[in-house]
């Protein structure tokens, strides 16, 4: 319990509220001991952090002297704006900085229409979302924008997304930036408002693992909708891969599916078979009215048999799948989510998982669906920008632009 966490000398502001987020150093005295800084060098970057308006103080338990002071993240001195996107609908909303939803809307929105017409649209429901949550334009602090496809994470670009038509590296962060500006004005901290950029299933899984599943350091999402693929937290971060291309199980090939063709051109991927597309694709052969994975939902929830029998064998592809996921990161909680993530594909999920896995990487394995539905898109959202502009590095800069 002594020992320190980080040379003294390291020690900064930015350091001290990673703490306090993280609750492993809520008073005076705690950030004293995890860090070794004296008191009055405690009390001079948290004069910092009270400056900026981040921290918010309460009364502590005595336990005979004076009590100590309590020390959190004041999570309602800022706002985010998140946006989910979808194949053909988006989702905003305003959150406060703990994820809570202060205003939301919901409203058509075709992605093939392309990237200056969708983010200009997205911006133009900002304002009302800012009124409606009740805040002012200066409280937001910056904009997460979930999308369909692969993500650069470092640059904000999308690349390659075999659904999205017409955005391959287009500089989407740049474009949501002067788009925000036109719409509802400029951003007053420094520059243009902060904007982040990451793929759905990886800002799911980051929503879903902080939410319910904090104690799981190998955590995996898989979302099957109109596409697939996966979201990995690893110790309470997303694992993205060297450029963003982790997780994108639904363009693995299946050995014995040559001639189904994926949006990707290539024959024999996962998602030519087993999503949400594919599913509605051989129901509409069949006579029923469905182009999306959103049509094959409605018909799994008002029961209909060959919906049923196409979601549990969809769930059995990928069921095969993911168990090599399985064996390869020995997840402690696999989370189902999207469209089909209902009974008959979780399983056929567990169907394969739990016959061709090795014992040993089931035994401690949760199979589960989502919990937080149709939010965990925004929530993820949320919880990106607000992981990144108050990180250690990040918080510094703000608070020295701040001072200045």
């Amino acid at each position: 319990m002594g020992e320190t966490l980080i040379t003294p000398n390291q020690v900064s502001a930015g350091d001290l509220l990673q703490l306090i987020r993280s609750g492993r150093a809520n008073t005076r005295a705690e950030l004293q001991r995890v860090t070794g800084l004296s008191r009055s060098t405690v009390g001079q970057r948290l004069d910092l952090l009270n400056q900026a308006g981040w921290l918010r103080h309460s009364a502590g338990t005595s336990t005979g002297g004076r009590p100590s002071h309590h020390i959190d993240f004041d999570r309602a001195h800022a706002s985010v704006i998140a946006v989910d996107l979808e194949t053909r609908h988006a989702r905003a909303a305003v959150l406060d900085l703990s994820g809570a939803i202060l205003s939301e809307t919901t409203a058509a929105l075709d992605i093939t229409d392309g990237p200056d017409k969708v983010l200009d649209q997205l911006a133009r429901w900002f304002p009302d979302l800012i009124a409606s949550a009740g805040i002012e334009p200066r409280g937001v602090c910056g904009i997460g924008l979930s999308v369909p496809g692969p993500v650069d994470w470092e640059v904000g670009r999308v690349v390659e997304p075999p659904i999205m038509p017409g955005w391959d590296q287009y500089p989407i962060r740049d474009r949501l930036q002067q788009a925000y500006a036109e719409h509802v004005g400029p951003h007053l901290e420094s520059g243009p408002i902060p904007v982040f950029v990451d793929n759905d299933a990886n800002l799911m899984a980051l929503a879903e693992q902080q939410a319910n599943h904090r104690d799981c350091t190998a955590f995996v999402l898989v979302k099957v909708s109109t596409g697939i693929g996966a979201g990995v937290v690893i110790n309470n971060a997303v694992y993205r891969g060297i450029d963003g291309g982790a997780g994108d199980i639904g363009h693995i090939r299946l050995h014995d599916q040559p001639d189904a063709v994926c949006m990707c051109g290539s024959h024999g991927c996962l998602a030519a078979v087993a999503s949400g597309r594919a599913l509605a694709k051989q129901l509409a052969a069949t006579g029923h009215q469905t182009s999306s994975g959103s049509d094959v939902k409605h018909l799994l929830a008002e029961g209909h048999p060959d919906a049923i029998h196409l979601a549990r064998e969809a769930g059995r592809r990928v069921g095969e799948v993911l168990v090599t996921v399985v064996t390869l990161l020995n997840p402690g909680v696999l989370m189902l989510a999207g469209d089909l993530s209902g009974a008959p594909f979780v399983t056929g999920v567990r169907e394969l998982i739990y016959q061709r896995a090795m014992p040993r990487n089931t035994a401690n394995l949760q199979i589960v669906t989502s919990r937080l539905g149709s939010r965990a898109g925004l929530i993820g959202a949320a919880a990106m920008v607000v992981d990144v502009l108050y990180s250690p590095a990040r918080a510094d800069a703000r608070l020295n632009r701040l001072a200045s």
